[in-house]
């Protein structure tokens, strides 16, 4: 099961949650929607220069233009870019054309429109798709500690042949359960593994990526295509 730890804003907390056994670490570049997990595209790239080898570090956009999207790739040099935008395909297209080494990675939001239609269209040009919930009430897209149905997560699975990385509400009390009901290719906490400061608590992370990559949390997923 792998396991991605989101919202990073400190170098110190990446390399916790690297050493911990997390596989990704996103920080989240370009807000358009209220957030305080969001960092400037300086302060990404040094926070992913700090990552060990074979630990991907994950930019996480807002941005729907691919010029500005692009802009940021170059500042921050990620090795896998997550478009949490309803960038269109043509425009994801693009960055997958000028950036072919990146991972690219697609937000659906499965508590909106139908997620299995919607991955249908960008599978030809992502690696796969991050399952989140969105609050409509604040205007969030993510790290909203929000759960969805993970019923129609689990369909979602079933019926697509790209990895679904499972977010949207997970911490270390439901993620165990969460996996058993989804059987996702991956996991994706952000709010989850927060301690009262407002940044990633080790106690937490340590649960969660504990938890997920348990032999209960185990899952059959095929690796990543690309």
């Amino acid at each position: 099961m792998r396991v991605k730890i989101c919202g990073i804003r400190r170098p110190d907390d990446a390399l916790t949650a690297a050493r911990l056994g997390a596989d990704a670490v996103g920080v989240l570049v370009g807000q358009l929607h209220p957030s305080a997990h969001f960092v400037s595209a300086a302060d990404a790239r040094a926070i992913l220069a700090t990552l060990p080898p074979f630990v991907s570090g994950v930019l996480v956009s807002h941005l729907s233009e691919p010029s500005a999207l692009l802009a940021l790739i170059n500042q921050v040099r990620p090795a896998a870019v997550q478009i949490h935008s309803p960038m269109a395909v043509d425009a994801v297209a693009q960055v997958r054309r000028l950036h072919p080494g990146l991972t690219l990675i697609k937000a659906v939001h499965c508590d909106q429109a139908d997620p299995v239609a919607l991955v249908e269209r960008y599978a030809a040009v992502v690696d796969g798709v991050v399952a989140d919930s969105s609050n409509p009430s604040t205007g969030q897209v993510g790290g909203t500690g929000l759960t969805h149905d993970w019923n129609q997560t689990a369909r979602l699975v079933q019926q697509s042949s790209t990895p679904v990385l499972l977010a949207g509400g997970l911490n270390p009390d439901n993620v165990r359960q969460a996996i058993a009901r989804v059987n996702p290719w991956g996991v994706d906490v952000n709010s989850g593994v927060k301690g009262s400061d407002g940044f990633q608590c080790l106690k937490r992370m340590a649960e969660f990526i504990a938890l997920a990559k348990s032999d209960e949390g185990r899952n059959n997923q095929p690796s990543q295509r690309r």
